[in-house]
């Protein structure tokens, strides 16, 4: 667990930790439950698992515990038919928590953004949204941007998640009319912005 409880009026610990167990099975993530309690609040199925981040609480004795991801566990959370999010699942130390996908981010809809070359000549190179969706601009909350102004990227590079009917989809550099490698000058919108296909997302000029 991590550091000193402090105890509310409620009785309950509210900033310990624990630490979620991983097993690879076929290629997929299995999350464990790290010890015995009542584990609620889920991450939603297409939701993005990272390390470090929620996968809900547990409850223990009438106290409740955050529950994270391991630093090697990070993917798309698959579907557990039977399991309710929000109720609460008796679970033990053998407990199967959560499935995820650690390829589904970069392979869910193959997503590589693509100059318009007819706008080179206005704008500039840019590089743009291939769908609508909700922007994130890191990969966790807390951590760092995937890039910055200034930044030197290359193709296959990711640049941004993108979240589109409760699936988060890894943005990669590349597509037509774009050069191999590129400098940021400008990023469109700001993390957590809801974005239109299309809309411009990077302003870049070559290397």
């Amino acid at each position: 667990m991590s550091r000193p409880a402090k105890w509310h009026a409620d009785g309950r610990v509210h900033n310990q930790t624990f630490t979620a167990r991983t097993k690879v099975v076929d290629g997929k993530i299995t999350l464990l439950s790290p010890t015995v309690g009542w584990w609620r609040d889920r991450p939603a199925p297409g939701s993005l698992v990272t390390p470090g981040s929620s996968l809900g609480q547990l409850e223990i004795l009438g106290v409740l515990y955050g529950l994270v991801a391991p630093k090697d566990a990070a993917g798309v959370v698959l579907e557990a038919p039977g399991t309710e999010r929000m109720a609460r699942t008796a679970v033990d130390a053998r407990s199967v928590l959560l499935t995820v996908d650690p390829e589904a981010t970069a392979a869910s809809a193959g997503l590589a953004a693509q100059a318009d070359t007819t706008d080179v000549s206005e704008t500039g190179l840019v590089f743009r949204a291939p769908l609508s969706g909700r922007y994130y601009a890191r990969p966790a909350p807390g951590e760092d941007a995937f890039v910055q102004v200034g930044d030197v990227i290359a193709e296959g590079q990711t640049v941004a998640l993108l979240e589109v009917m409760k699936t988060f989809n890894r943005i990669t550099y590349g597509g037509g009319g774009l050069p191999a490698q590129a400098k940021v000058v400008a990023i469109g919108p700001g993390d957590e912005d809801d974005i239109e296909e299309d809309d411009v997302l990077l302003q870049l000029e070559p290397v």
